[in-house]
């Protein structure tokens, strides 16, 4: 069944014949968990995809989902694909611009909404709502004959390369770019990544939100291979760790921001997540000494640094194909289908990483200077500064736009941040710059401390300068209770440069 799958939609069936087989644990609602089987989400999503396809809606418009996520948020995501339409994921955190550009953006018809979608949408589109007592979506689903909805949708068979869905991307700044993403595309991700099926069937967890690449990558890939997912509707450490105890999770994929919270929750209880056996941590960088303290409480799994783009999927990286062990902080070596080379740098093992591979979207919708920038002959740009060592596995040394130039020398945020936190009493470290009329730029950087520990900035330079050149230490420091957090769980790295001007206008909160 899997290689008969043609539209992403179809995820929901491929394991549609284990009748018993747990799909999903939504735990939307506190105490109150539900499970669904993968043959109850193929009936629901199969339901609602007859329902769209009867609808004034033509093959090709675009319908939304804004949502926390839970089940409701899978079966009209599949359902939307499955229908022949396209799926619009939008972020729940999206403020007012943001909203009216993505629905502009993309021609949004229709918004599948919960509350907070519901009132934060206002009226810009028709909707449907989760959370609408007098029509419970998923009750009158399953109401639906099954035989007449599977009839009312055999028919509808989008090109291979037809649209699926266009996600939009967070940004470092301005509106988020939209990014058309194909059938074809996704599913050979997704079939590359799973090409080789662990030896059980693995519990897994989704916390991060499924308006991103990253969540719905998991989701996809859980299908393909007949995982259960346990859904929380948002990542909050405590119940995550919960979660991940109660219901045996195996297998996690995960930005790394988030296990930092989680070490900080479960302290020298390492009991509560013994039962993770692979860890996958993308979407966001992450120091050498972060993986350790990681890899050190779940000594029985597998922890690797994964790599991705909304741009070109997930399928880059991945094991040696001369089963080499992978080093720490490694995203792996090229996987097969996967072209990848490094730009502009001093030498072919030094630069910009470009990408080409079945996955690549065509460009950024109505940008098109920006995608002529970033698109050549089906090669993407990543803008992701990459090194690649003797055996062929390649390391993120930093984003291109976030270097910039202290007396003349070019730092890389990432580089300060892995020094820093070496350092014993630092958990967590984000580096930011600010502007200076002297050296045009000076690093900032923002400290999450260790329980009970003390710095002053004096000492912060000293072991910096130990360490790296002296141009590399940070000319202001503060501690924070915790980094703040972006809609994605990645280090809000705007908020950050706004504390940070803050700061410097008051001249209160840095270290002395």
């Amino acid at each position: 069944m899997m290689e008969t799958v043609a539209n992403l939609g179809d995820l929901a069936d491929v394991h549609a014949g284990s009748t018993d087989r747990l799909a999903f644990v939504d735990l939307r609602v506190p105490g109150a968990p539900e499970g669904y089987t993968y043959a109850e989400v193929s009936r629901l999503v199969t339901a609602l995809a007859a329902r769209l396809a009867a609808g004034p809606w033509a093959a090709g418009d675009r319908v939304g989902i804004m949502s926390a996520n839970r089940v409701e948020y899978v079966v009209a995501y599949l359902a939307i694909m499955k229908a022949g339409l396209v799926a619009v994921p939008i972020n729940v955190r999206a403020g007012s611009d943001v909203l009216d550009h993505v629905v502009a953006d993309a021609g949004v018809v229709l918004t599948f909404v919960d509350a907070a979608g519901r009132d934060a949408l206002a009226g810009r589109t028709p909707s449907i709502d989760f959370d609408d007592p007098q029509a419970p979506l998923l009750a009158d689903l399953a109401a639906v004959p099954h035989d007449e909805a599977r009839a009312a949708v055999a028919g509808i068979a989008p090109p291979a390369d037809g649209l699926a869905e266009i996600l939009y991307t967070s940004g470092s700044s301005g509106l988020p770019k939209g990014v058309p993403l194909t059938h074809e595309g996704q599913l050979w991700a997704l079939r590359t990544i799973s090409s080789v099926p662990p030896a059980r069937i693995e519990t897994q967890i989704i916390a991060q939100p499924l308006f991103h690449m990253n969540g719905l990558v998991t989701l996809g890939r859980g299908l393909l291979l007949g995982f259960t997912t346990v859904l929380c509707p948002r990542f909050d450490a405590v119940a995550y760790v919960d979660a991940i105890e109660r219901y045996g999770v195996t297998a996690v994929a995960a930005v790394p921001t988030m296990w930092i919270r989680v070490l900080r929750v479960v302290g020298d209880d390492r009991t509560r997540l013994r039962s993770v056996r692979a860890l996958s941590l993308g979407s966001a960088p992450i120091t050498e000494e972060q993986v350790a303290r990681i890899a050190d409480a779940i000594p029985d799994a597998d922890v690797v640094v994964s790599y991705g783009t909304t741009e070109t999927g997930p399928a880059i990286f991945g094991a040696h194909p001369d089963g080499i062990a992978r080093p720490p902080l490694a995203l792996g070596h090229p996987l097969p289908g996967s072209e990848v080379r490094l730009v502009d740098g001093p030498d072919a093992d030094h630069g910009v990483l470009v990408m080409r591979n079945p996955a690549v979207t065509d460009g950024y919708r109505g940008l098109p200077h920006l995608t002529e920038a970033a698109f050549t002959d089906g090669w993407y740009s990543s803008g992701d500064v990459m090194r690649r060592d003797e055996h062929g596995f390649y390391y993120f040394v930093g984003r291109a736009d976030d270097m910039f130039v202290c007396g003349g020398e070019n730092i890389y945020p990432g580089e300060l941040e892995t020094i820093l936190e070496r350092h014993p009493a630092v958990a967590h470290a984000a580096v930011v710059s600010l502007p200076d009329d002297e050296r045009g730029r000076i690093p900032v950087a923002f400290l999450v401390t260790t329980a009970g520990a003390e710095l002053t900035a004096a000492a912060v330079k000293a072991f910096v300068i130990d360490q790296a050149p002296a141009y590399l230490y940070p000319r202001r420091v503060a501690v924070v209770d915790e980094l703040p957090l972006a809609g994605t769980n990645k280090i809000d790295k705007r908020r950050l440069h706004e504390l940070a001007e803050h700061l410097e206008t008051s001249n209160e909160g840095w270290v002395a």
